[in-house]
């Protein structure tokens, strides 16, 4: 599949998946949809907790919710997200990946392959590949 029809299908379920996240703390919603190479869409949202250190991120949910289905090989994923009011994230209103959703997504995707997929508040988007969002990741294997 080519990026803009990863994109033109993987960023609306992304957003579809922001409605579902839990954010009584920070307000931030953030939907993910991940593509598996077997062709099947695993979308997850972040959810907050009052500690904080159990809180778990959108790109998060969704790989260990494919995981948990016995999937190991991945396309893609599209992240998204903004304040509840409608107010986006910071650099350029993109919403990246953390280093530790960067790290989940090297133990079980190829850096050069695996494309990251972003939409802005503004309809703007960018499709990087994990190497590029991860141009050091610590891996056992290649």
């Amino acid at each position: 599949m080519d990026r803009q029809k990863l994109m033109d299908t993987l960023i609306p379920a992304a957003w579809e998946a922001a409605k579902n996240a839990y954010v009584p703390y920070s307000g931030f919603r953030v939907g993910a949809a991940l593509l598996t190479k077997s062709g099947k869409l695993y979308p997850g949202c972040n959810i907050e907790n009052s500690a904080y250190g159990p809180t778990n991120c959108a790109e998060r949910t969704a790989i260990f919710s494919a995981v948990a289905q016995g999937e190991r090989e991945f396309t893609a994923i599209a992240v998204v997200g903004q304040f509840a009011d409608g107010t986006p994230a910071g650099g350029e209103g993109f919403a990246y990946p953390c280093g530790v959703c960067r790290q989940v997504m090297a133990e079980f995707c190829h850096p050069d392959e695996f494309l990251v997929l972003l939409e802005n508040h503004q309809g703007e988007r960018k499709a990087l590949t994990l190497r590029e969002l991860l141009p050091y990741g610590f891996v056992l294997r290649d």
